[in-house]
């Protein structure tokens, strides 16, 4: 079940992973004189990306709705953004058109409810993409609110964890009740992954967002410390963080909002949830309720919590403490 589905996300992701890919090794080349306030080339990323899973999705399942946050709103500024978006779309698409570009991202806008659609999110970390750094490409399908496949792309995430210095591009796939996988960007065979089994807080780890805009760094160290956390908070950008949780290199990814008035998207935290609970792990709010992606904006209480299951209902109970 979901084969084709999953084939497809697979390869859209892997096409999109390539696009975004050349123009982050651009950015990082000419970083001498990039001004850090230029998102131009994120943009350009961005929208490239959507333009062309949106198209390869249509193409696969034309019934299937796409929510995703991008719209063709900024070519009316600026006819030259619209001119290097297409440039890099057509390399895996030669014939698209302006027209194709502009409805590609148009029909993006599905608002959620019941029944069957795809949710994604063409750049997750947009300030790790313009650092050279981790971001990802995430695109998962959702059934009756309950995310069903995923694919998760993390261009510059090492294969194997730990090496820095080793091949980067990683995959990560899922379906619900099939487990998860991992596999190179460039394509290879895979393996099935799993949360790690530690179950001691001493020697537990956790992953928070790198930028602190969102995220409060302090409310994560004061609940991690409350949980019987000894290690320092590593500091990820985008849904990398639940690929790691899912392949055992964290124990838990915290993400704890500074605002109470801020709220998480549905495609910020999609795919990559299913790919933790496939891997053996839990992901839940932290009043310990279950992630419903029927609509747009998610419905969490004081923020999200992805572990390896093992010692979730511990940090749970910490939360109740820190967070009433």
């Amino acid at each position: 079940m979901y084969e084709r589905e999953l084939e497809a996300a697979a390869a859209a992701v892997r096409e999109a992973c390539r696009l975004t890919r050349a123009v982050q090794d651009q950015v990082v080349a000419a970083r001498a004189r990039v001004l850090k306030a230029d998102r131009s080339p994120v943009t350009v990323a961005d929208l490239a990306s959507q333009v062309a899973i949106s198209a390869r999705l249509a193409a696969a399942f034309p019934d299937d709705l796409l929510m995703a946050e991008e719209d063709s709103a900024p070519f009316a500024q600026s006819p030259d953004l619209e001119r290097r978006v297409l440039d890099l779309a057509r390399r895996a698409l030669p014939d698209l058109t302006a027209e194709q570009a502009r409805h590609g991202l148009d029909r993006a806008g599905h608002p959620g409810g019941g029944g069957r659609f795809w949710v994604l999110d063409p750049i997750d970390g947009t300030k790790g993409f313009l650092r050279g750094e981790q971001y990802a490409v995430a695109l998962a399908m959702v059934e009756d609110g309950r995310v069903v496949v995923a694919a998760l792309g993390c261009p510059n995430l090492p294969l194997t964890a730990g090496d820095a210095a080793g091949a980067r591009g990683c995959l990560l796939t899922a379906v619900r009740g099939r487990g998860a996988r991992q596999q190179a960007l460039d394509g290879d065979a895979g393996r099935a992954i799993a949360v790690e089994t530690e179950v001691e807080p001493a020697t537990a780890t956790a992953c928070v967002s790198v930028e602190a805009e969102h995220s409060s760094h302090d409310l994560a160290q004061r609940l991690a410390t409350a949980a019987g956390l000894t290690r320092p908070l590593r500091l990820v950008d985008s849904q990398c963080k639940y690929g790691l949780v899912a392949r055992g290199e964290v124990t838990m990814y915290l993400r704890l909002p500074k605002s109470s008035t801020w709220r998480e998207i549905a495609w910020d935290h999609a795919a990559g949830s299913l790919v933790v609970e496939e891997a053996g792990g839990r992901v839940t709010d932290f009043a310990g309720r279950d992630l419903d992606f029927s609509r747009r904006t998610l419905d969490v209480t004081h923020g999200i919590l992805a572990s390896n299951r093992h010692i979730h209902d511990q940090v749970l109970a910490a939360a109740r403490e820190i967070l009433g």
